[in-house]
């Protein structure tokens, strides 16, 4: 009987590169378990997109393992394949929000176990004007300087408090005048039908993202209760300029205590969105630079992928 076969991707900078410690036990795992394995070490930038869409050999599962930018770009490599194959997710940087909300365990060596002995779980995945993204597209305040950090600090919004706490004056805040549209759902009273309505939001903000993930930057739950990662919709927060320090500070002590404040934010589900402003403004995509837009068009690809991992 022919191996199956793994293509496995890893970053070997990610995480203070501590990979490199555990990836003879890794390919021992997916041996044992009867795959036969091509490693390959991404280089730079856009390198796993390439290594899974130009893929030569026809593969079972492709593993990666990095921080949340390695599994975003492996993600659109396969999403630019004809043939959509599993994929399998060992963390190995410093936030890791898509593998909490998943539960796929921080330790590199069992994740490979629950890989190896997993089965699939099909989840959505979100698109930004044609390309694809895993757990969140933001803008705003704490995004601007994400992907400028180092590797170690990669994702701002774990510093959230830190950043807010240093704001001595409103003027430093940049806010974006938004026209916002997206189709909430709703029961239709005395029936299991659903109806769709197309919304509309004009207002400034100073920080908008839209999430398919439990835990945001190392916070759980801040972007609700009730989140499930295939369910066709995402969860949208966007917080409005505030207009005196004492609004910044009820934003605060919201965003600290995983709270909506629906004096000062809009938080609601949507499978699609579209931000509109007549200036370009930067965004981040799984914490790497997205590009700078006028108009964003998002829409959540309904389980367009699927993870190997233990079930949930």
């Amino acid at each position: 009987m022919e191996k199956q076969k793994i293509l496995f991707v890893f970053n070997p900078r990610s995480g203070k590169a501590k990979i490199k410690n555990k990836l003879c036990d890794i390919i021992d795992i997916f041996v044992k378990a009867g795959y036969e394995v091509t490693v390959y070490p991404t280089q730079e930038e856009g390198d796993a997109v390439r290594a899974v869409r130009d893929k030569k050999e026809d593969y079972d599962l492709v593993v990666c393992s990095g921080g949340d930018g390695t599994l975003d770009e492996v993600v659109n490599g396969m999403m630019k394949c004809q043939k959509q194959i599993p994929i399998g997710y060992i963390p190995a940087g410093s936030t890791n929000d898509f593998a909490k909300s998943l539960g796929i365990p921080k330790n590199m060596v069992k994740a490979a176990e629950s890989i190896a002995g997993g089965s699939d779980y099909a989840c959505d995945i979100g698109e930004i004007n044609g390309e694809s993204f895993v757990y969140i597209a933001a803008f705003g305040i704490f995004t601007d300087v994400s992907y400028e950090t180092s590797q170690e600090i990669k994702n701002v919004l774990g510093h959230m408090a830190y950043i807010l706490e240093g704001m001595k004056r409103l003027s430093s805040i940049k806010s974006y005048r938004l026209k916002i549209t997206y189709q909430s759902r709703e029961a239709e009273e005395g029936s299991q039908e659903w109806v769709v309505k197309e919304e509309t939001i004009e207002d400034e903000f100073i920080f908008g993202m839209v999430t398919n993930s439990i835990s945001v930057g190392g916070f759980k739950r801040i972007t609700g209760k009730y989140v499930e990662l295939d369910d066709g919709e995402f969860e949208v927060t966007l917080i409005r300029r505030p207009s005196n320090p004492l609004e910044l500070n009820a934003i605060i002590a919201a965003l600290l205590n995983r709270r909506i404040n629906t004096d000062h934010m809009y938080c609601f589900k949507t499978a699609n969105i579209v931000f509109t402003s007549d200036e370009e403004i930067p965004w981040t995509t799984d914490g790497e630079f997205g590009g700078c837009h006028k108009r964003v068009d998002i829409k959540n690809r309904n389980r367009a992928v699927k993870i190997r991992m233990l079930e949930k």
